[in-house]
């Protein structure tokens, strides 16, 4: 719970009481590996923050899987579009390692907002901080070369090789398992 306080005190200058406040409503849950947090079709009640593990946020359908994110240690989740919009999800949010996590309820939140206009703020800004990495995701995508995806991730999240499934790197990346092995075998020959 330490490191949850902490996280949220890096976006706002939040008290002591109203912190505690915000932090009754957390719960903290554990998932097994594999274990799927969100699947479609479900509505999206709950605001996440990963304590330990690796979540995989991805969609699925008749050409496989494409990830779209993966969460880890004291990173905010959920899936957002379906949790703002009160709508089912379309998405997957599955556990690639055991992962612990707290989670408050949307109504929860909503409560803490109301409450103090420093969580409030809190609120404001981690989820600015979600969309800005969405759209960094997005740019990445389309304006960089393959091996140049492959490099950034390398080089800003390099615990994910050794964590993540190579598919799952792979489909992050927008390639094959196959064009992932040869831009790999291609910067190991130079």
């Amino acid at each position: 719970m330490e490191k949850l306080k902490h996280k949220i005190r890096s976006y706002a200058e939040v008290s002591d009481a109203d912190l505690n406040y915000s932090l009754q409503f957390y719960q903290k849950l554990t998932y097994k590996k594999g274990e799927a947090l969100i699947s479609p079709g479900q509505y999206v009640k709950w605001f996440y923050y990963l304590d330990k593990g690796c979540i995989s946020y991805y969609t699925e359908d008749d050409d496989g899987i494409k990830v779209m994110e993966f969460f880890t240690e004291d990173d905010f989740f959920t899936d957002l579009y379906a949790y703002i919009e009160e709508i089912p999800a379309t998405t997957y949010l599955r556990a690639t390692e055991n992962c612990v996590v707290y989670a408050i309820l949307k109504e929860d939140v909503q409560k803490s907002f109301d409450h103090s206009h420093d969580l409030e703020r809190f609120g404001r800004l981690s989820m600015q901080v979600s969309f800005v990495e969405m759209f960094r995701r997005n740019n990445q995508l389309k304006n960089l070369s393959n091996q140049k995806r492959y490099l950034r991730l390398l080089e800003k999240r390099p615990s994910l090789f050794q964590r993540v499934p190579q598919y799952l790197i792979a489909s992050y990346l927008g390639l094959t398992p196959v064009g992932l092995s040869k831009i790999r075998k291609r910067i190991k020959s130079s």
